[in-house]
């Protein structure tokens, strides 16, 4: 695999911020110009639609050259860091860097809580259970991690389709986790037609969970992954084409690999070091080390793992701003650990048997085949 850091000038971040452009809202970030020349067209309707995990490499991987998606593509370009939904799709929304609005994984380390908490679920983070054996593995009932939600409350952003309409502008979302909450693809598509089809110039952002869902289970390379995509990119095909006076732009989030799981139960050496357990993601993990273990945690770390993962200090992350540009949130750097393992290759690190065995397919780590993504066009 090849080791890549995301292009912050040219990124989700300036995707969404050329949209914020576009419709007369204020801008946070540069602009993205492969989608400046795009939005030159000056259609009624702009669809901003993300398929999560559609990356450039699964593109190539399953897709002919001359189909519908790859046929379209007007370049490829960023995701963000780390190259994950929660991430990602927090960007997207927000036009901000990971650093700036302060989702940065799965899992996240609250201060104001003392605990981890897993984001977009709001339980608390999952860990063992106390009878799950290697043979038979298990994890604790999911907990709520709080009676309000965390993220949210700790994290606020206003996302773009708030600051559109705010400028004037005519904005609107069709997705799953927002009113009113469309269940299928059919259904998420159905409302974009439809507020397609309302008079005047307008914003549509559009967010589907496939196929990173399936490849999860199954693997970016699997045969599930193959028909799928193939089936998605003939429904888009078929959603393009009853669309009028419409600049469908079509990305991901970030992409996909086929991961080596291991899991940090069977590392007692390693858990020994740490106050609590590690958070983000599998692929990218903020240890939060004992102060007594502080010197000798790095050659630990890479005496078990190798050079599988880049490990850098809390300093090394911040210094280098793998996380975003911008200005800090208050939380980002008291949510991340003393030390950040990163993979460059294709080894995971999960704090339970059970999803290590569950989750062949992986992301947010540091290569290419993760980072790289899509921009689509048909209009």
């Amino acid at each position: 695999m090849d080791y890549c850091r995301p292009d912050y000038d040219n990124c989700l971040v300036n995707l969404s911020n050329s949209m914020l452009k576009y419709f007369g809202a204020q801008t946070s970030a540069p602009t993205l110009k492969m989608a400046d020349r795009l939005l030159e067209s000056d259609h009624r309707n702009v669809v901003l639609l993300l398929m999560d995990a559609m990356g450039t490499s699964i593109l190539e991987q399953h897709l002919e050259p001359d189909g519908f998606l790859r046929s379209h593509m007007r370049g490829t370009y960023s995701s963000v860091f780390p190259p994950t939904t929660v991430a990602a799709t927090t960007s997207v929304l927000s036009g901000l860097y990971p650093n700036e609005h302060g989702w940065l994984g799965w899992d996240m380390f609250f201060p104001e809580l003392g605990k981890n908490v897993t984001v977009f679920t709001n339980n608390d983070q999952v860990t063992e259970a106390d009878d799950s054996t290697p043979e038979d593995p298990r994890v604790k009932e999911f907990t709520p991690a709080a009676d309000f939600n965390v993220a949210s409350r700790y994290c606020p952003y206003k996302n773009i389709i708030d600051r559109i309409n705010e400028a004037g502008g005519e904005a609107y979302v069709s997705n799953p986790y927002y009113d009113p909450f469309p269940k299928e693809l059919d259904s998420v598509l159905g409302r974009v037609h439809d507020l397609c089809e309302l008079p005047g110039k307008k914003f549509i952002y559009a967010y589907w969970m496939e196929p990173d869902s399936t490849m999860h289970l199954y693997g970016p390379d699997s045969n599930e992954a193959r028909e799928l995509v193939i089936s998605l990119e003939k429904k888009l095909e078929e959603f393009s084409s009853e669309l009028d006076d419409t600049l469908l732009l079509i990305t991901a989030d970030h992409s996909q690999v086929l991961s080596r799981n291991l899991c940090l139960m069977d590392y007692p050496e390693i858990i020994k070091c740490l106050v609590r357990m590690p958070t983000i993601e599998p692929r990218t993990l903020s240890f939060f080390v004992k102060d007594e273990y502080l010197e000798v945690f790095p050659e630990l770390f890479r005496k078990t793992f190798g050079d599988k993962f880049l490990l850098l200090t809390k300093e090394e992350v911040i210094e280098q701003k793998l996380f975003g540009m911008g200005n800090e949130h208050p939380i980002f750097r008291d949510s991340l650990g003393e030390y950040v393992a990163i993979s460059v290759a294709d080894e995971s690190i999960f704090i339970t048997h059970k999803e290590a065995e569950l989750l062949p397919g992986g992301h947010a780590g540091l290569t290419k085949e993760e980072i790289e993504i899509p921009l689509i066009a048909v209009f």
